[in-house]
Order: C-alpha cells, then sequence, then structure tokens
C-alpha cells in the first residue's frame, strides 16, 4: 500500500476511532495508581494521539503530494536519476523520462499521448528547471505530423511541486479528456513549479543579482518551447496558467509580455509579491522593480493588445475576492477578462480542481495553432 493511497488514510482514521474508544472503554480499569495502571494510560494515549498524528498527516501528504512514497518519506530514495537521449530534446529542453497515460491503449502515444520528463534550461537567465511536458495523442498521429499545436505554460504554486500538476491536479489527464469529447482543441501543457532557485520563493521577479526568473518564464521558457516543439510563435499560440503562486506569475508575466502570451488564467491568484522569510528581499529597494512587481498596477498601465484574462475566487473561503474584483475592473478593451467566483472553497486543491476544467475549455477559445 503505497503513501499516498486512500486505503492507508483509511486504515489510519481507523486506528486513531478504534483506540480512541479503547481509551474511553479501558480508563476505568486503568485508574488505578500501579505501574502498570500508569503505564496503560500512557500508552492509550500516545498511541491514539500517535494515529491521529499520522491521519493528519497523511492527508495532507495525499493532498499537496510532499512525498511520494514510503523511500521518499524515509530519505531512502537515493537512486540517480537517468538520462535518455530522445529525439524531441533540444539545445533548451532535455528529455530525461517518458510516461504514459492511464487509459487504455496509454503505451502509445498516438492514442494515450506523452508525459515528458524535462530538464529546461533558459539562454538568457541561464536557470535551468525541472518539470514535465504533455503532449496530445494528436501530437503523434500521422495525419497531424506537419500541424502545430497550442500551448499553454502551467504552474503550481509555492512550495509546490510540478508532480502535483499530474498527480494531485490531473492536468494531462483533464485535458486528454476534455480533447476527446469535443469540448476543447489538443493543446501541449508545460508544466513546472514557480521555484526555480529552491527553497526561495523568488515569485517570478528578476532579483538584482540574485535569480532572474522573470526572464526564464517570459522570455526564455517560450522561446524554448517553440525551438522544440511544433508550436508557433504567435500571441495567439501560446498561453499562462497558474494556481496561487503560479496563478500571480501568469497574469503577470501575461501582462508585461503580450507579445508573447495570448491567453492567462490565474486560479486563486494573489496581485502582488509577498515579503516574507521565504522570499528574502526581492527588490533591493528598486521601487520601479516593485510596481513591476503589481499585477493591479502592471494591468492598468499595459497598453491593451487584445490579450485575454482569466481570475478565479469564492464568495467564501478565498482572501483574494476584492483584489480579483479589482482586476476585472482595470482590464481595458481590447484586453478581454473573464472569471470564475464560485459560492464556497478555499485555497486548497479541491477548490482548483472545480476551476481547471472549464478554464481549459475557456484557454482553448482564447489560443490556436
Amino acid at each position: 500500500m503505497g503513501l499516498t493511497s486512500t486505503t492507508v488514510l483509511a486504515l489510519a482514521i481507523l486506528a486513531g476511532v478504534l483506540l480512541f474508544a479503547a481509551t474511553v472503554w479501558l480508563w476505568p480499569k486503568l485508574s488505578g495508581r500501579t505501574w502498570r495502571a500508569v503505564a496503560g494510560r500512557i500508552g492509550l494515549l500516545l498511541a491514539t494521539q500517535l494515529a491521529l498524528f499520522s491521519a493528519v498527516g497523511l492527508a495532507a501528504n495525499k493532498s499537496f503530494l510532499f512525498y511520494g512514497s514510503w523511500a521518499d518519506l524515509f530519505g531512502q530514495e537515493t537512486s540517480m536519476g537517468k538520462v535518455v537521449d530522445h529525439s524531441m530534446s533540444s539545445d533548451d529542453i532535455k528529455v530525461v523520462d517518458k510516461q504514459k497515460l492511464d487509459v487504455p491503449g496509454g503505451a502509445k502515444p498516438q492514442v494515450g499521448g506523452q508525459i515528458l520528463k524535462v530538464a529546461i534550461t533558459g539562454q538568457k537567465s541561464k536557470i535551468t528547471s525541472p518539470g514535465y511536458v504533455w503532449l496530445p495523442p494528436e501530437y503523434f498521429q500521422p495525419q497531424h505530423k506537419d500541424q502545430n499545436f497550442p500551448a499553454s505554460i502551467v504552474l503550481t504554486g509555492y512550495p509546490g511541486t510540478a508532480e502535483n500538476l499530474i498527480k494531485g491536479l490531473d492536468y494531462p489527464m483533464k485535458a486528454f479528456s476534455l480533447s476527446k469529447s469535443g469540448k476543447m482543441k489538443p493543446m501541449i501543457l508545460v508544466m513546472l513549479r514557480p521555484t526555480i532557485a529552491p527553497p526561495r520563493d523568488t515569485e517570478c521577479v528578476d532579483i538584482p543579482g540574485g535569480p532572474q526568473t522573470e526572464t526564464f518564464f517570459g522570455e526564455d521558457l517560450p522561446q524554448a518551447i517553440t525551438n522544440t516543439f511544433r508550436v508557433g510563435k504567435k500571441p495567439q499560440n501560446m498561453g499562462f496558467i497558474g494556481n496561487s503562486t503560479g496563478g500571480y506569475c501568469a497574469l503577470k508575466i501575461a501582462a508585461h509580455y503580450p507579445q508573447t502570451f495570448g491567453a492567462a488564467a490565474g486560479l486563486s491568484a494573489y496581485y502582488d509579491a509577498p515579503d516574507d522569510p521565504t522570499t528574502g528581499d526581492l527588490f533591493h529597494g528598486d521601487e520601479k522593480l516593485k510596481k513591476r512587481a503589481d499585477v493591479l498596477h502592471s494591468i492598468e498601465n499595459k497598453k491593451p493588445s487584445g490579450t485575454s484574462f482569466l481570475v478565479t475566487s469564492s464568495e467564501k473561503g478565498e482572501p483574494n475576492l476584492g483584489d480579483t474584483r479589482k482586476f476585472i475592473k482595470k482590464v481595458q478593451g481590447p484586453d478581454r477578462v473573464s472569471s470564475i467566483i464560485l459560492d464556497s472553497g478555499g485555497h486548497n486543491f479541491n477548490t482548483w480542481r472545480r476551476e481547471i476544467p472549464p478554464m481549459l475549455v475557456w484557454m482553448s477559445g482564447r489560443i490556436q495553432a
């Protein structure tokens, strides 16, 4: 039974309930002052607490995927990564592994598409970041061999991992299902985390004397995608998607690079870079750079060019509702803005799972091959 399996979580919850019941039932028998009675009470309390903490920890790990396996949890996953030479690699993107989609016939790329594990190197920023690329089945089908495809960069939040976008939010499976049902066009998804200098949270900012994160996502990554895959170089060919920190990055970079991105979707996005121990000093006193990191300031001063934006929030449970409404009011035509406002929903995977399918359909209508 894997660390992230529902069975393990259910057993931990059951153990906690049974131990709690046993504690209540046996407490009168263990009320004496003998060493055995005292040891029994201590043992039951410790066992119950351990079961409860285990259940909470397993539930949090299942939701956020901090550890993928028991070996990963206990530091036993030490095998070195393998480098595999593939024809789809380029100077910018190195393919290091391939994964199939878990659907009937998914072992054949022309049936189930393919997930590539990659290492992406920015020519200007000199940053190398791991990630995944989802190529839809049509990319491999002979009748589409000369066809270009739209592509979207997809970022998770901080301190998430790119695997969260596959295992936790199911982006490839959702794109596969929506495309197969005719609700969206086949689309390439390039999935990364926004943290390119872990553990620091660089907030997609070009930090003076530090990582040039905005340059990586706004210039290097789009160039790497078009150099490696069959994707056009016009704004209508590429979108930017993200949740939480990733959503902030998506909106900000699309506002800064309208010549590159035709559409951006920010799920539960916030609108200004935080200043806390995880970020460190992002701006070094540069007020111009600080204003550039403010999405509301950026969208207010953006020259309208036809960029499409989608923002999401909830009437109850999301702290970004006020700023989301401000963003909507600041978008000027011919730029367009759409929104998904749930009745309730927190800043979590369950909320984003409810927003991703309609967002992908929306994105498919805004970018093209």
